[in-house]
């Protein structure tokens, strides 16, 4: 199966033009499929059944992969065994009566609002990351904005005055999305009392949030500054810089928002996307339920 994994993988990148990203995942989701395959003793892949591909599906799950994983995984089955069709390698595709799996959706992880608080404002600011730190944390969780929307964001985007920021979402859609007074309040200081130091280095150039080296932050490090502070929080959830963006949205459904607003202000192009947040307010209230009632 390998050799044919190899040649679905060529015809992607030759004939598909799929980014190189997207064929490594696929080459990674059909070794691990073609593990299983061998491990299972089956002869040929004329012989597999939707029920082979089914169990595979669960022993990922059971692995610990996320719902999005598996999907992707799915996906890439699939488009493999079209290809082989096309291909003649096989008679039959078994995947075609096999759906995405919707199945074993995570809630994500949110933060209460006293923890919030606890972590945007640990950052000392009385030091120059510090300062920049807050600012981060605070903009993350006033606005929902996702990270790598937030590392892309330049001077240009920001409108203190009128109290918005513009950036660009999944699928290049430019939104506007309104900043809260505290996060004006630690951009402002952030830009007037740091940014210009760090901007001094020749590698300078128009990003928002800089180094100390004065280029544009990554990922990773601002996946480590919530990391960091949240260890000094003593908070025992496993955080990432999307958590805020979670709370960000439960938070304000909490409160009364009307999903579609909510929906506008995360940018999802699909309301089914935002309503995941609906569900985490369920459990809440199912938790509340449980602790103050006397007979849950």
């Amino acid at each position: 199966m390998k050799e044919l994994i190899q040649q679905f993988l060529d015809y992607l990148s030759v004939e598909r033009g799929l980014a190189p990203n997207t064929i490594e995942s696929y080459g990674r989701d059909l070794r691990a499929f073609s593990d299983f395959f061998e491990k299972r003793g089956l002869k040929s892949l004329d012989a597999t059944t939707h029920k082979d591909i089914a169990e595979f599906m669960w022993s990922e799950k059971e692995k610990g992969l996320s719902a999005n994983s598996i999907s992707r995984a799915l996906v890439a089955i699939k488009v493999f065994y079209r290809f082989l069709l096309k291909e003649q390698v096989i008679k039959q595709d078994p995947t075609s009566i096999l759906d995405s799996p919707k199945l074993w959706k995570r809630l994500p992880d949110v933060l209460g609002i006293e923890e919030v608080e606890k972590l945007v404002t640990k950052p000392d600011l009385k030091d120059l990351f510090g300062i920049r730190d807050r600012a981060i944390l605070e903009l993350l969780y006033a606005t929902g904005i996702r990270v790598s929307e937030m590392i892309n964001l330049n001077l240009g985007d920001l409108n203190l005055d009128v109290g918005f920021l513009k950036c660009i979402g999944k699928g290049s859609k430019e939104r506007i999305t309104p900043l809260g007074k505290k996060a004006k309040e630690a951009l402002a200081r952030y830009l007037q009392n740091v940014r210009p130091k760090l901007a001094q280095s020749k590698s300078h150039n128009n990003g928002l949030f800089l180094t100390r080296l004065g280029k544009k932050m990554t990922r990773q490090m601002v996946w480590k500054i919530v990391k960091k502070y949240a260890r000094l929080c003593n908070i025992k959830k496993d955080i990432t810089p999307h958590t805020l963006r979670h709370s960000f949205a439960t938070h304000l459904l909490e409160r009364g928002a009307d999903l579609r607003i909510v929906q506008e202000l995360l940018g999802h192009a699909n309301i089914s996307t935002t309503q995941i947040y609906t569900h985490v307010d369920k459990e809440r209230l199912k938790a509340i339920h449980r602790k103050f009632h006397p007979r849950p």
